[in-house]
Parts: C-alpha cells; structure tokens; sequence
C-alpha cells in the first residue's frame, strides 16, 4: 500500500475518532439545557445512542447504507456483519451515533428509556443507513440526479432533526412547559456553563466531521473547509446572539444554539462555497435558528434542547445553501443546476425521517408508552428510571 493511502486511512480514523468524542459534547450540552434531576438520564442514552448505534450499525446498518444498489438506488444490501471495509464503518458509525444522539435532547426529561431504547436500532440501523445510501454510497437515486452534500447538513443533520421533531409530536410537552392558554414558559437549565463546553466540545469535534468528510489528507486543502466552518459557526453565534436581544438582553441559550446552527449550516458546502459565502451562511443560520426556536414554542411543540431547529431547521437550510453559494455551480456563482436537486433533497430527506420516525416511535407508545407517568416526571427520570441521581444529593429509600 502506497504512503499516500497510509496516510489518508490514518486522517479518516483521526476525524473519526474527534466525531466521536463529539458524544460528550452532545451529553454536556443536554445535561446543561435541561435539569439537573434527569442528567442521569441523559448520561445512559448518550451512552447507549453510541454502544447500541455501534453494534446496530455493525449488524445491519452499514449493509443498508454501503452493500450493493438495490430498487433503483434506494438501499443497499449485502455485507452484514461487516466482512471488510472497516474504515468506512468508523467513519461512518459515529455519523449514524450523532443522529440518533439529536433526537434524545429533544425528548429529553419526559421519555421511558426502555422505549427509547426501542427507536435507536431503527435510526442507526435503519432510516439513517437509507439516506446515507441515497447520497453517499456512489449508487444512490440522489447522487444519480446530482444532489450534493459534503458532510451531511441532510444525511446527518436534517435525519436527526426531523426525527427529534416526529419524537416531540408523539411525547406530547414536559409537565409546566405551557400555561392553562398554551403559553410557553421557561424551564431553566441545569448549567450553562455544562452546556458552553458542550458546544466548544462539539464545535472542536466538527473539524473531524467536515474536514475528515474530504476521506484524504493528501492533495486536499484540508485547512480551506477547517476556515469556512469556522467562520460559519463564528458568524451564527453573533448572529443569534443579536437576534435574541431583540427580545431583550443577549441570551446564552440562543447564541449557543447559534454557534451549532451555523456548524449545520456549513456541513453540506463547507467544501465548496468560499469564506464569504461561509460567513452568510452562518448569518442566515443564527438568525433562523432563534425564530424557528420561538416559531415552535409558539406551535405548542416542546423541544428541550432546541434540536428541531439546530439540526432540521438549519440543515434543511445548509443544504439549500450549496444551490447558491456553491463557487462553481450556485446560483450567485451564475449556476442553476443545483436548486431542482437540492430542493428535492430537502423534501425527500425530511419526508423519510420524518415519516419513518414517526411511525415507529407511534407503534412503541402504542404498544410499551414512550412517557413515563406525572409522578416519574415529576420526580425526575434519574430516580424513577435508574434509582440514582447525578449530583449525590438524594438517597433513594426503600
């Protein structure tokens, strides 16, 4: 094997392993956002996105993502149990992990984790692996018809946010998120500062998951995508953060949620557009991730850590965003052969997770309840669900 390959094998295992510790920052962040009496919670679900989403993957994922081509580009089929490529399968289980990880902080605070332990065998073995197939696998209907997403603003992204939002539909709100008029009211967080290293963490892990998405570290301007992530996700934070005191004082919440809508935003062009472009982008997404976080509230829907919005809402964004800032073939670049592709993306990618989610987290409540009782919720999901507390300040009693 030639020096160069050796060296690109060993960069694509390096951002494999900074996506992964990206788990602990999608931990911090969740713990942070919520309350300190479900931190436990949080704790064994990331854990488990990651260990059940590893083995899934291993078992049946991969095989539907990256076997071979079947019903016109749809899914794949073949090599299960990985027989081989074990590059590609680290690489891309920490990716299937990340989606599946979006959907437990919108849920957060008021699900059995029984039953969201049912749901991640289907979005790591499932509806993730079909869409990485459709765009990713070099056999797939939206590559066919030249639809582009770098690192994944849909694949990963948008798959993750739409199932969170099918996730919050069928949870139904936590306990004192509304009024008697459907008024949202606050729910303060555990920790800010938890969830501030949370985002740092997450925005250090994010250089793994678009850089290493070049799958080459020689005769690659790695250093071009490390800058327009970085402007992008610079540009949403001081975009949001402008954005939210509009409503008064700068809110730490929203300028958080800021700095990882702009890292969505970018994820699909991070390779294509240039700084400036970057630097729009980001804009775009800081401001529209506080109105789409108000937008839902409004809607009566209760996403805990702002996921929907974060990860659907901006990812949906970034991958209209290549269509335009794309330098050698957006729409301000004097192309137009992205928008049809792009805009079916979109829809095709939401209306699959969405749906599947949807119907799978449907047939758990119906069959084993997705929510834990009034009593439970109230208590807190790390005593009525584990028998312990994050913080040692409560002796369960017999």
């Amino acid at each position: 094997m030639e020096i160069v390959t050796y060296v690109d094998n060993l960069w694509i295992l390096i951002a494999g392993i900074l996506v992964m510790f990206m788990q602990p920052g999608f931990m911090l962040v969740e713990t942070g956002f919520t309350r300190s009496k479900n931190s436990v919670n949080i704790v064994m679900k990331n854990f488990m996105d990651f260990s059940v989403g590893a083995l899934t993957y291993w078992a049946f994922g991969f095989a539907f993502a990256y076997g071979g081509s079947t019903l016109g580009g749809f899914i794949a089929y073949g090599n299960f149990f990985l027989e081989g490529d074990s590059s590609t399968y680290f690489f891309q289980v920490v990716f299937a992990a990340t989606a599946a990880t979006i959907v437990s902080g919108s849920v957060a605070e008021r699900t059995k984790f029984s039953s969201y332990l049912l749901f991640q065998p289907f979005i790591c073995g499932l509806i993730y692996p079909i869409v990485t197939h459709w765009v990713w696998s070099g056999q797939g209907w939206l590559t066919d018809i030249g639809f582009v997403d770098f690192a994944g603003s849909g694949v990963v992204h948008m798959v993750g946010g739409f199932a969170a939002l099918a996730g919050i539909q069928v949870v139904g709100p936590r306990i004192g998120k509304f009024d008697s008029n459907g008024k949202p009211l606050p729910i303060p967080g555990s920790s800010m500062v938890a969830a501030a290293l949370g985002v740092f963490i997450l925005w250090f892990g994010w250089y793994g998951f678009n850089v290493g998405s070049a799958l080459a570290a020689v005769d690659v301007d790695l250093a071009a995508i490390a800058v327009t992530t970085t402007l992008s996700a610079s540009a949403a934070s001081v975009a949001a953060m402008y954005t939210s005191m509009i409503a008064g004082k700068p809110n730490v919440g929203m300028t958080l949620n800021g700095a990882l809508a702009g890292l969505v935003g970018i994820t699909a062009g991070c390779a294509n557009v240039n700084n400036l472009g970057a630097v729009i982008i980001g804009i775009i997404s800081g401001i529209i991730v506080v109105g789409s976080i108000n937008l839902i509230e409004r809607k009566g829907l209760d996403d805990a850590v702002g996921a929907v919005s974060v990860h659907g809402v901006c990812g949906a964004w970034g991958v209209l965003a290549v269509s335009l800032f794309d330098t050698s073939e957006g729409l301000f670049y004097g192309g137009t052969s992205l928008i049809v592709p792009q805009l079916i993306g979109i829809v095709a990618i939401g209306s699959w997770a969405y749906l599947t989610s949807y119907a799978v987290l449907k047939v758990i409540d119906l069959n084993f309840g997705l929510r834990v009782s009034k009593e439970e919720e109230i208590a807190g999901l790390d005593v009525s669900e584990h028998g312990t507390t994050a913080y040692g300040d409560f002796i369960l009693k017999k």
